[in-house]
């Protein structure tokens, strides 16, 4: 009995290593460039925007290029926090490029983000819809299978999942929800727009990576019933760095070992994932489709100025 079930577990355990290799050889790495040999359309909101600031995404572009150009402190932040997270300097690069070009304008100076965090540590600040708070809202009885998630990114992505199933839209216990998405409906207790700070993260994909940054860069995990310190780590240029490499890392590594694809050496996808978000599902259905990544009309503009944004990092 004794001599079978070693050899049995021998099996499995040279099936498994066996099934790991494979899974090693089957990842698929993803070339730099772009796919499309033109830029993908620009969202119209995205133009209305630009428009409504007189600016064009040309000047938008040449404004935080130059930004990260002229501030050697920012490039040294940047490229110590790729370090601490294994990814390459581009990536962070590329993001902020993206952001700033199709979102936002950059700051002339970065100190503004620094009072505009001080700003907020003083707002009495709640994330809630209404009088009910998302801490609270996420205690229904709707959400308890999300209590077996992994981490961090998996446990927001679920409630997220459940509110668009099971809320966004919805009459439930004789509350009409907004048909509108988790993060606008919850936490946005400021003004319309969602994201903050030079990296432009909303305060749910801060969330979301808060297990991330733990674990490689030691900060404490962010919490719901915190929200100024939500705030502080989003709108702090150091701290905004962390969480944007935390991003990134998370997207390269989905892709890795969820979608099979290698997308290390491509900022204009990992530049479209910081852009669209969900990245754990979207790897899982660029593994399904088995087809290679494509970008986006934001990291196709990565991808574009690629070898201009690498040079400013030399």
């Amino acid at each position: 009995m004794r001599r079978l079930l070693t050899a049995t577990l021998f099996s499995v355990s040279f099936a498994l290593s066996s099934l790991a290799a494979s899974s090693a050889w089957a990842v698929t790495k993803v070339p730099p460039g772009n796919r499309s040999a033109t830029q993908p359309n620009v969202p119209t909101a995205s133009k209305s925007r630009t428009q409504a600031t007189n600016s064009t995404f040309q000047a938008k572009y040449k404004k935080i290029r130059d930004l990260i150009a002229s501030d050697k402190k920012l490039q040294g932040k940047i490229k110590k926090t790729a370090r601490q997270y294994g990814i390459a300097p581009i990536h962070i690069v590329g993001a902020l490029v993206g952001e700033h070009t199709y979102n936002v304008d950059a700051v002339d100076r970065l100190q503004e983000l620094y009072l505009k965090a001080v700003a907020y540590l003083n707002e009495d600040i709640r994330f809630a819809h209404g009088k009910e708070t998302v801490a609270k809202f996420v205690k229904r009885p709707e959400f308890s299978r999300c209590s077996t998630a992994r981490d961090s990114y998996d446990l927001w992505s679920c409630r997220e999942t459940i509110w668009k199933a099971k809320f966004q839209g919805k009459t439930v216990d004789g509350v009409q929800w907004p048909n509108d998405r988790f993060s606008r409906v919850f936490f946005q207790p400021f003004y319309a727009g969602q994201t903050f700070g030079l990296g432009q993260i909303n305060p749910l994909t801060a969330l979301r990576v808060t297990d991330v940054v733990n674990k490689v860069s030691k900060k404490p995990k962010l919490s719901i019933n915190k929200p100024n310190k939500v705030y502080e780590a989003i709108i702090d240029p150091d701290t905004t760095l962390v969480y944007m490499a935390a991003v990134i890392k998370v997207s390269i590594d989905a892709y890795r070992t969820i979608g099979g694809f290698d997308i290390s050496n491509n900022p204009g996808i990992t530049a479209t994932l910081y852009n669209l978000g969900n990245v754990r599902s979207r790897a899982g259905t660029a593994r399904a489709r088995g087809s290679m990544p494509r970008e986006n009309y934001y990291g196709w503009l990565v991808n574009d100025k690629r070898e201009e944004l690498e040079a400013i990092l030399r």
